[in-house]
């Protein structure tokens, strides 16, 4: 059976060197773009290809309509496959996505590869710093793969546009919950946000809620109880972040709780916030 939501340091370190599996380095820093590959180069899982947050997993060009689509709007799904035959994966292989911020940006990835159909896509539980717990190698060699074979397939997640979630505020039927962090949501902060708030009637579930002292995922069970206290259901729910990033987070933690059909909206609250007629909340 793929692993479909999360793998051990100790699962990994019996596979990463099959080669039928594709481990994918995601790390990322938001205040400094060129952290991710610089650290990739100091070291990573031996086999890993690097995925740049900003240019493998977002296409920042404008719309269609020529407005501004968010920090991190999504690529086309054909270019997306296009990065992932690069990387050589496969129709059959097994993809595992880390980094060391406890999956933040991992989950990305993994969402995207279930975005165009792909299943066999797991996030290293408790990422790079468990993998260096347990002892296990660093390369700096940077693998050439041969190119796969992977073509999209029906997505398997569900997502909104910026008038989608306009809408909802008008005849509110979904619950929009964002993954910033609490003075972000509060608009307190203004490094990453220069427009501070959130969405009218969001709920904050900070991603990093999701995670246990030691940077691994809670459990399914406790899990389930968390986000259960902030849904309708999941399919009546819109997830949202800063810039469409680490929304994913909690998508993979309610996958992992067996709350499955909550959307994302790529956009998220930098694409909200650019244009001042939409309404913004601030506070609790």
């Amino acid at each position: 059976m793929p692993y479909t939501t999360l793998i051990s340091a100790n699962d990994l370190a019996r596979h990463y060197q099959d080669p039928a599996w594709v481990v994918i380095d995601c790390r990322h820093d938001l205040t400094n773009p060129a952290a991710g590959a610089e650290a990739y180069a100091g070291g990573h899982i031996p086999g890993a290809r690097f995925a740049s947050l900003d240019t493998d997993l977002s296409d920042k060009s404008p719309g269609s309509n020529g407005k501004f689509r968010g920090r991190h709007p999504l690529p086309q799904p054909t270019a997306f496959v296009e990065t992932l035959r690069r990387w050589g994966v496969n129709h059959s292989s097994q993809v595992i996505a880390y980094d060391e911020h406890g999956g933040m940006f991992a989950a990305r990835l993994w969402w995207m590869l279930r975005w165009v159909g792909h299943q066999a896509v797991a996030v290293l539980d408790g990422g790079l710093p468990t993998w260096l717990a347990r002892g296990l190698p660093l390369s700096k060699d940077v693998v050439t793969p041969v190119r796969g074979n992977v073509e999209p397939h029906s997505s398997l997640v569900a997502t909104v546009n910026v008038d989608d979630v306009l809408a909802n505020l008008n005849t509110p039927t979904r619950i929009v919950i964002d993954a910033r962090a609490p003075d972000r949501f509060r608009g307190e902060n203004e490094t990453l946000d220069p427009v501070g708030g959130h969405i009218p009637g969001a709920k904050n579930r900070f991603f990093k809620d999701n995670l246990t002292t030691d940077g691994r995922f809670k459990s399914a069970d406790e899990l389930r109880s968390d986000f259960s206290a902030l849904l309708i259901s999941p399919e009546a729910s819109i997830v949202q972040c800063g810039s469409g990033a680490t929304a994913c987070h909690n998508l993979l933690a309610m996958e992992i709780a067996g709350l499955s059909g909550a959307a994302l909206y790529p956009g998220s609250w930098s694409e909200w916030c650019a244009d001042p007629g939409r309404p913004v909340a601030r506070g609790e």
